[in-house]
C-alpha cells in the first residue's frame, strides 16, 4: 500500500456490506392481494438499496398489472419474471429470477410474506461470506390474515404494541421471531443445519448460488425443493447462519397446497442425503446457456 494508506478490516468489511447490489426475490401465484400487501412493506424498507424480482409461477394478468403499477411506485427496480403456468414449479421460477438479475446476494421470500421495514437491512448486515443466511416466520390467523388484505393493514410498520394486542387476540401464533438480541456468535451453533429452512426467508451469496446450480426444477409440486438447494449448498461447504431474533417475516394465512407429489420429492431429498452431489441436474445453468445463445 502506499504511504499514509492503512488497511482496516472492519473499515472493509463495512464498506463491502454496504456496497454489494442486494436483489429480493419474492415468488407468488394468483394472489394478487397478499402479493400487494407484501410489496407495501418492501417500499416501506428503512434500506431501499436494492432491487426486487417477483418471480411468477404462471399467474395470469391481473398480477402482472399489479406489478407494472408498484414498478412505477417503487424507489427502486422492481421486475417480474413471469413462467408458464404448468403446475407448482417454485424451483424454476426461483432460477428465472436469479438469471434476471446480477445481484451479489439474493434474499428469497415469498408473495404471501410480509417484511418489516427493517427486513432487507437486517438480511444485508448479516451477510457473511462462506454463510447463507436463513430466517423464520410468524404465522397469521385465517380471520386476521383477511382483515389485513381487507382493510389494507400496514403489519410492516407495527410495533411491539399492536403485535402484542395481536397475539392476544390469537391473531398470530407467536411473539417470540419480534425479539431483536445483540451478538452474532450465536448465529453460527448450527453451520450444518438444513431441516427447517425454508425459501420464505433465506439469503445466499450469487456465487454460492451459481456453484450449485441453483434450485434443482426436478422438485415439481409441492415441498423440500428448498431442503434440497440447502443440503447442496452444505456440501459445496457453503456453512447455515440463523437470522432468527433479527429479520423474521409475517406470513399470510393460505390453504396448503396439493401435497400428492410429496412422497416422490422425498425420495429425491433422500437421494441427495446419501450423496456428496453438489449441483443441481436441471437447474440455473439453462437460463445462462439460453441468454447467451441469444446473445
Amino acid at each position: 500500500m502506499g504511504a499514509g494508506l492503512h488497511y482496516c478490516p472492519l473499515a472493509t468489511e463495512y464498506w463491502i456490506l454496504n456496497s454489494m447490489h442486494i436483489a429480493v426475490i419474492v415468488t407468488t401465484y394468483n394472489r394478487p392481494d397478499a402479493l400487494a400487501a407484501v410489496l407495501e412493506g418492501y417500499l416501506a424498507q428503512e434500506d431501499r438499496d436494492f432491487e426486487l424480482v417477483v418471480a411468477d409461477d404462471g399467474s395470469t394478468g391481473e398480477t402482472g398489472s399489479l406489478v407494472a403499477d408498484y414498478a412505477r411506485r417503487a424507489p427502486f427496480l422492481l421486475r417480474h419474471a413471469w413462467q408458464e403456468d404448468r403446475g407448482f414449479r417454485a424451483g424454476a421460477a426461483r432460477n428465472r429470477a436469479i438469471a434476471s438479475t446480477a445481484a451479489d446476494y439474493l434474499v428469497f421470500s415469498d408473495g404471501d410474506c410480509v417484511p418489516p421495514r427493517g427486513f432487507v437491512a437486517r438480511h444485508r448486515a448479516l451477510a457473511e461470506a462462506g454463510w447463507f443466511v436463513a430466517g423464520n416466520r410468524i404465522l397469521l390467523s385465517e380471520a386476521f390474515t383477511a382483515r389485513v388484505l381487507r382493510e389494507r393493514l400496514p403489519i410492516h410498520g407495527w410495533g411491539h404494541t399492536a403485535w402484542c394486542a395481536a397475539w392476544l387476540r390469537r391473531d398470530v401464533n407467536r411473539l417470540l421471531p419480534l425479539l431483536a438480541l445483540p451478538g452474532d456468535r450465536f448465529r453460527r451453533r448450527a453451520p450444518r443445519r438444513w431441516e427447517g429452512v425454508k425459501t420464505c426467508n433465506l439469503a445466499a451469496w450469487r456465487a454460492d448460488l451459481e456453484r450449485v446450480n441453483g434450485f434443482d426444477e426436478a422438485y415439481t409440486g409441492w415441498g423440500l425443493e428448498d431442503s434440497d438447494l440447502v443440503i447442496r449448498l452444505a456440501h459445496a461447504g457453503v456453512r447455515h447462519k440463523s437470522a432468527r431474533f433479527a429479520a423474521p417475516v409475517f406470513h399470510l394465512w393460505h390453504r396448503e397446497w396439493d401435497r400428492s407429489r410429496l412422497p416422490e420429492n422425498e425420495r429425491r431429498l433422500d437421494e441427495i442425503l446419501a450423496s456428496a452431489r453438489v449441483a443441481a441436474r436441471v437447474g440455473l445453468d439453462q437460463y445462462r446457456s439460453r441468454a447467451g445463445s441469444a446473445r
